[in-house]
Formats: structure tokens, C-alpha cells, sequence
């Protein structure tokens, strides 16, 4: 495919470093934000983000690319207002 070439990261992938910086790949739109909760249209389904003092320090949707910081307490799939392919429900990962 793209060898060498920018483009979309392949895949959905969550990376949490210390409850306080998240990074997802296979973001296709940012459907919501505040200082408590992000939700995001992923490659997977909607995704929220719960916490406290949110905020997105990077987006990049062409790359499909989402980076959030903060005080990090939640994520649940299928949370959001849509659910494309009947959602998926994931539950909590963190707490």
C-alpha cells in the first residue's frame, strides 16, 4: 500500500501512559468534547473518554489520530449517539 507515504494509521489501537495521556488510532471524527468526557467515531465504533480536566492536546484526522490528556478514569465503546455496524459494548477498561 502507502510505503513511505504519510497517511491513515492502520488500525484501532488505545494507548494509556499513566492515566493522564491517551492515544487512539483509527479516530474518524471527534463527535463531542469537554473538561469531563470525549467522544470520538472510531474504526471500531463511538468511543467515550471520561475523566477529569480533559483536553485534546493533538488531532489529526486525516492521519486518524486522537491524543487526549488529562485525568483519565474511563473508557466505554458504544456510549455515543451513534453506533455504526449495532455498536460494540467494550465496558469500562480503566477505573
Amino acid at each position: 500500500m502507502a510505503n513511505g507515504t504519510s497517511g491513515p494509521v492502520p488500525g484501532h489501537r488505545i494507548l494509556l501512559e499513566e492515566r493522564s495521556r491517551l492515544t487512539i488510532t483509527g479516530v474518524t471524527d471527534v463527535l463531542s468534547f469537554d473538561e469531563e468526557s470525549v467522544t470520538a467515531e472510531t474504526d471500531l465504533g463511538t468511543l467515550t473518554v471520561r475523566g477529569e480536566g480533559l483536553h485534546i492536546s493533538r488531532l489529526d484526522l486525516d492521519e486518524g489520530l486522537l491524543r487526549i490528556e488529562g485525568s483519565i478514569d474511563a473508557a466505554d465503546y458504544g456510549g455515543g449517539e451513534r453506533q455504526p455496524g449495532g455498536g460494540f459494548l467494550f465496558g469500562r477498561i480503566f477505573k
